[in-house]
């Protein structure tokens, strides 16, 4: 079985599966492979976004592992997968195909064994633009699990927590004059760069924790002006904000508006991940990584990113991140270590028996 995981991923990666369309096609492929091999799919739509989801086993603890197939655009040469030096190139080989294969082939590995607990598989269609479609509509629906493995690159360490989102868009007044005479003005862009480099001072920026040195502030979007020869006397700066698992998104927004008298908005707010580092399935999962590979301990670490791990903590799941070794995910080198895999597939399988031993 194991022969046929790189196949299989090499066939994922040549769908390019950066639009809804086209993560369809890569769910319908997905579908048609877990119905060959004999395993129960369940396929569901939203909003025209297809996924699916196969569960085996049984039992009262339900083990997620959830994987997206959307990846984000890339050249057309990127969706020809090659392989060098042990490595596998191409969009999504990363980030994250590798682990929706792995998913799969363990899914079919353990299909016919008599397993103590439930295990569901979800392959899912648009992690990569928030997840509303795919996996925050599946929580909603009931698939909820204990544990949740997210099958995103993690060169095979644990990532246990990550930092949530909070977006804001933040409108800043200015007083319009002449371009000749800017001191006649209040000049909007000049002003909202300023409110940007206040906030970067705010007691939360400032703020760490045992996983993370600081929150993550990025000035994403900047519109403003419209003619050469007059001062701007609006702007509206956006920001990605990822707040530390402990902070509060509201105490952020306070913190800012205390700041200014512009209009802040909030375009989107995610949760953080919290799941303990003595968490039982943690400790039986990097048990499983110490015994498959050649690692002394698995890394426990925490993620800067998010996830749709994020979906399960309101309904009390424990998530994490794991996943093979690879590197230059989104970008135009993006891989993945064909050993790594393989043995990300390995160790799947044995942690989900060790819950029965």
């Amino acid at each position: 079985m194991n022969n046929h995981l790189i196949p299989l991923l090499e066939a994922l990666i040549k769908i390019d599966s950066s639009t809804k369309e086209g993560a369809n096609e890569a769910i319908a492929f997905c579908e048609q492979w877990l119905i060959d091999q004999g395993l129960p799919v369940k396929k569901l739509e939203n909003n025209g976004f297809h996924m699916l989801v196969c569960e085996i086993g049984q039992g009262d603890h339900t083990i997620v592992l959830n994987g997206h197939i959307d990846v984000i655009e890339a050249e057309k040469k990127q969706f020809q997968p090659h392989i060098q030096d042990g490595k596998l190139y191409g969009r999504g080989s990363a980030d994250m195909k590798a682990g929706v294969a792995a998913f799969m082939m363990a899914a079919a590995q353990l299909k016919d064994k008599e397993l103590t607990s439930r295990v569901m598989i979800q392959i899912v269609p648009d992690e990569e633009t928030g997840g509303i479609n795919g996996t925050k509509y599946l929580t909603e629906k009931g698939y909820l699990g204990d544990f949740i493995i997210c099958g995103e690159p993690t060169n095979m360490g644990i990532a246990i927590q990550s930092k949530g989102v909070l977006q804001l868009d933040i409108t800043v007044q200015g007083k319009p004059a002449h371009g000749s005479r800017p001191w006649e003005g209040t000049n909007a862009i000049t002003k909202a760069i300023h409110l940007y480099e206040e906030i970067l001072e705010l007691p939360f920026a400032k703020e760490g924790s045992p996983m993370f040195t600081r929150p993550s502030i990025n000035l994403a979007k900047i519109q403003g002006g419209t003619i050469y020869n007059k001062v701007p006397d609006l702007c509206e700066i956006s920001l990605d904000i990822r707040y530390l698992p402990d902070q509060s998104p509201k105490d952020i927004v306070h913190q800012i508006q205390a700041l200014t008298d512009s209009t802040v908005t909030t375009h989107i707010c995610n949760n953080p991940v919290k799941t303990r580092a003595d968490n039982p399935y943690v400790e039986t999962l990097a048990k499983s990584i110490k015994r498959i590979t050649q690692l002394e301990e698995a890394t426990i670490f925490g993620q800067h990113g998010s996830s749709d791990g994020q979906f399960f903590t309101k309904y009390g799941g424990s998530a994490v991140e794991f996943g093979p070794v690879g590197s230059d995910w989104h970008g135009e080198n993006e891989m993945v270590s064909i050993d790594s895999v393989r043995e990300y597939q390995e160790v799947l399988v044995d942690f989900i028996l060790s819950l029965d031993s």
